[in-house]
C-alpha cells in the first residue's frame, strides 16, 4: 500500500505542477466563475477531460510495454529536451504578470459547451502535459502502478478545476500580482528539474543495464 501511496503522489504532484501553468483554458474558468455562469458544467467538463487525457495518455504508452532499448532512450532522451523547453519557457514567465478581463455573462448553454471544448481540446499544451509527459513518465511502470499515478494525476485535476470555478473571486485578486507568478513557477521549475533528475537516472540505469 505505501508503494500505490508513493504513485498516486508522484501522479498528484506531477499533474499538479503541469496544470498550475496558466493558460486560456484556465484562465476561461476563472471568467466563468466571476460571472457566476455555469461554473459545475465549465468546472466538470474541464475535469472529465482532463481526466480522459490522462488515462489516455497513460493507456497509450502502455500499448508500447515492450519497446526497444533504442526507441525507450529516444523517448526519454525527447522527454529531457521537451521538459528543458517547458522549464525554459516558465523561466521568462517569472516575472510577467497575467490579467483577465470579464466580459459580459453568456448564458447560452450549447455556447459555454463549445467554447469549454474548445478550450480544453484545441490547446495543443493539454496534449503535450497528459499525453506525452504524464504518458511517457509511466511508461515503464507496471499496469497496476500506472492506474495509481493516473489516479494522483486525475485527484489533481479534480481539485484543481473545482477550486479554480467556485474560488474565482480568490484567484482574480492574486492572479495579477507577479510575485505570485513568480512563486508559481519557481515552484514548477524546482519540480520539473527534479523530474528530469529522475529520468536522467532512469535512463543511465537503462543504459548500464543494456550494455552490460
Amino acid at each position: 500500500q505505501i508503494h500505490q501511496m508513493e504513485n498516486i503522489f508522484f501522479g498528484f504532484f506531477t499533474g499538479g505542477s503541469l496544470i498550475l501553468a496558466i493558460g486560456p483554458q484556465n484562465l476561461f474558468v476563472i471568467e466563468q466563475g466571476l460571472k457566476r455562469n455555469y461554473v459545475f458544467l465549465v468546472t466538470t467538463l474541464c475535469t472529465l477531460s482532463d481526466i480522459f487525457l490522462i488515462f489516455l495518455g497513460i493507456y497509450i504508452y502502455h500499448l508500447f510495454s515492450f519497446i526497444s532499448f533504442k526507441v525507450e532512450l529516444t523517448l526519454n532522451i525527447l522527454l529531457i529536451l521537451f521538459l528543458s523547453r517547458y522549464i525554459y519557457s516558465k523561466y521568462t514567465e517569472l516575472n510577467k504578470v497575467h490579467r483577465i478581463s470579464v466580459p459580459k455573462s453568456n448564458k447560452n448553454f450549447r455556447n459555454i459547451i463549445l467554447k469549454t471544448l474548445g478550450f480544453t481540446y484545441l490547446n495543443p499544451h493539454v496534449y503535450s502535459d497528459t499525453v506525452f509527459i504524464l504518458g511517457n513518465l509511466s511508461k515503464n511502470f507496471l499496469l497496476k502502478d500506472k492506474f495509481y499515478f493516473a489516479l494522483g494525476a486525475s485527484i489533481a485535476s479534480i481539485i484543481f478545476f473545482y477550486s479554480l470555478g467556485y474560488l474565482s473571486v480568490f484567484f482574480a485578486r492574486f492572479i495579477t500580482k507577479a510575485r505570485v507568478w513568480r512563486a508559481i513557477n519557481l515552484f514548477i521549475i524546482v519540480f520539473m528539474l527534479l523530474i528530469i533528475a529522475y529520468i536522467v537516472l532512469s535512463t543511465y540505469y537503462l543504459v548500464t543495464n543494456t550494455l552490460n
